[in-house]
């Protein structure tokens, strides 16, 4: 008790907070304590994302934090207690039970961020946990037959490099047997045959261009669905409950990913909802087949469907709260859909339907520290053109206007990807820089980005790189239009490739930009190639180019951040996980390499126990207090 005591006290007594172990920081101003303290108010938010149904009783399993990372915890009733049921130091981001009985979960689970997951059996009666494989491998795409007999996987266990396809007994992981050994790390079995002797596989060569196949389990033998000489993506996809067609999502012939049914002796495609005029994101089809849930991505918020299939007629569904819809789940009656819901002013929580009484039910109630919801901004949905007239839009948070008159420094922040989408949500402790430093914050959703056509998706590949940064010099450009913007105080943010796109910006703006904060980004493309890890480095040559090629080498060297880290003149803050599989460490430390040989201003930060990113809330919390003070000293001042 005296050893705690004291352990509580030190932090109180020293005026700085002294540096993790795990973490190495350079360049740094030191960390007030009272700083830490002032930040928990937002930093003890939490959320909650729904996981799965248990097959036989009105219960959910779902992934929240009580600790440093998430864990799967199970909910017995609305709004009933969560009940932990998995620990450690390692996060848990989801699992499932089961599909019979429920008596155990099957989870995946990594070590430091490294993302070569393994793949654990936790029975629910004796609390034992099982490793099911091999402890080295990456191991990913779980699935349950619908008998619960087997499990389908994909790995790299043969070379490290190409994800085989697989099937176990969960409760004999001995006799795991190799499926279909192929080529390539973007092979997964999407679902399994309701008889269970056939899987809908996938192998995704680029974020458009996907080819479908069904396997058959006893001999291994596919057969193609995708037709070919028809470059298009497949997204979700599952069998009908008759087995003989599959529900699933593409942009065959179209711009957008359309909800279709495929008939499988026909091979042909019979699109439903064709009025939707944007993407179908994901779909759920209920145990009896008789309901199709299914989601839409429109302008960047999301829309919540569900589809009676007989007569294809789409059901009225009760008000939702105001935020973007995900991980949709029936249960075992389908009568009911379950799914997680996040908002501007209220984390992740995890609500159901009950479709025959239109009854919407909160499952969770998700803390937000020591902060009001209501004071938190909702954001609104700006456009503007850029260099070529192409429209890109944004969502943007402007501070209280009360609180923070005149014009506010700003904020941009880049999602990666880059084939990703920046969706209004909960932004977390991030809401500090609104609420209390008065920042503005745009989250441009630039060319490159999905969820606007597959045209618009393309628009970033291999020599038009730069292009997608030009649209940042647009929306630079807009800034100064904006009377309660500050042209002259902007900042420049982003993670994966959104720090590529920080580091190009602070090389092409820099007479424009305050500062830029860099988390886990790209430097240098051609190192990057080489280095990521091998099961992702065919897929990224695909959107950025193949390094091996002399012309297409030289434009990426020219293009890439640290061939033109001499232009960066003002101050950087850089982040790393030292375990990062996509795009290593070394890309953070040569670029603050050349930045220091520069002599420009340069903060790294580094931890030993994370990867893609910090995922342990006591190394998001240091993080964050040091982009905090980063933004006071160069951006606010």
């Amino acid at each position: 008790m005296r050893a705690l005591f004291l352990a509580l006290a030190l932090p109180l007594l020293a005026q700085d907070l002294p540096m993790p172990a795990n973490l190495k920081a350079e360049g740094l101003a030191p960390l007030p304590v009272a700083l830490m303290k002032e930040l928990s108010r937002y930093s003890e938010s939490r959320g909650a994302q729904l996981s799965d149904w248990h097959p036989t009783r009105r219960e959910l399993l779902i992934s929240t934090r009580f600790g440093d990372v998430p864990h799967l915890h199970r909910v017995g009733m609305p709004m009933g207690a969560r009940t932990q049921l998995t620990f450690g130091p390692e996060r848990i981001g989801g699992g499932m039970f089961e599909p019979t009985k429920g008596e155990y979960l099957v989870y995946g689970q990594d070590t430091g961020g490294a993302e070569f997951f393994q793949l654990y059996r936790l029975d629910l009666k004796t609390r034992k946990t099982t490793l099911l494989t091999d402890g080295k491998s990456r191991n990913t795409g779980a699935r349950f037959s619908p008998d619960g007999k087997w499990l389908s996987y994909a790995s790299t266990k043969r070379n490290g490099t190409d994800s085989d396809l697989w099937i176990m007994d969960p409760l004999r992981p001995e006799g795991a047997r190799l499926l279909l050994q192929v080529q390539g790390g973007g092979w997964r079995a999407r679902a399994w045959s309701p008889d269970g002797n056939r899987l809908l596989v996938e192998n995704g060569l680029r974020i458009t261009e996907t080819e479908l196949y069904i396997l058959d389990v006893a001999t291994g033998r596919k057969e193609r669905l995708s037709p070919e000489g028809k470059v298009a993506a497949y997204g979700h996809g599952v069998f009908s409950a008759d087995g003989k067609g599959l529900f699933l999502t593409t942009d065959l012939d179209a711009e957008f990913q359309r909800l279709a049914y495929l008939d499988l002796e026909k091979k042909s495609f019979r699109f439903l909802q064709p009025s939707l005029k944007w993407d179908v994101v994901s779909l759920e089809l209920s145990r009896n087949g008789r309901r199709l849930a299914f989601e839409t991505n429109e302008d960047g918020l999301s829309v919540l469907r569900v589809l009676e299939v007989a007569t294809g007629s789409e059901l009225p569904l009760p008000r939702l709260p105001k935020g973007n819809v995900s991980r949709l789940s029936w249960d075992a009656t389908g009568q009911e859909l379950a799914f997680s819901l996040s908002g501007a002013q209220s984390p992740a929580d995890v609500y159901s339907i009950d479709l025959p009484a239109k009854q919407l039910t909160r499952w969770t109630q998700s803390e937000t520290g020591y902060v009001d919801p209501a004071a938190f901004v909702e954001p609104e949905l700006v456009r503007w053109s850029s260099f070529d007239g192409l429209g890109i839009s944004g969502f943007l948070y402007r501070p209280a206007r009360a609180a923070f008159p005149g014009s506010r420094p700003v904020i941009i922040n880049i999602h990666g990807g880059p084939e990703g989408q920046f969706q209004p949500g909960y932004l977390g402790q991030t809401n500090y820089l609104i609420n209390e430093l008065g920042c503005a914050m745009i989250f441009p959703n630039v060319r490159g980005s999905s969820g606007y056509g597959k045209t618009f998706l393309d628009l970033d590949n291999g020599m038009k790189r730069e292009d997608s940064v030009k649209d940042i010099g647009a929306l630079l450009d807009w800034i100064a239009t904006q009377p309660d913007l500050d042209r002259n105080r902007v900042m420049v943010t982003g993670g994966s490739y959104g720090g590529y796109m920080t580091l190009a910006c602070m090389t092409h703006y820099n007479d424009r930009l305050r500062c830029g904060v860099d988390v886990v980004g790209i430097s240098n493309f051609v190192t990057f190639l080489e280095n990521t890890q091998g099961y992702r480095r065919d897929l990224r040559r695909v959107e950025y180019g193949d390094e091996r090629d002399p012309k297409m080498r030289e434009h990426l060297l020219r293009i890439s951040p640290t061939t033109n880290a001499a232009k960066i003149t003002k101050p950087m803050f850089i982040v790393q996980g030292r375990n990062d599989p996509r795009v290593p460490h070394t890309e953070a430390t040569q670029m603050v390499e050349k930045i220091r040989m520069n002599k420009g201003p340069v903060w790294y930060l580094e931890a030993a126990d994370e990867g893609h990113g910090f995922a342990k809330k006591g190394n998001r919390d240091v993080q964050f207090a040091a982009t905090v003070l980063f933004v006071k000293e160069y951006l606010i001042k």
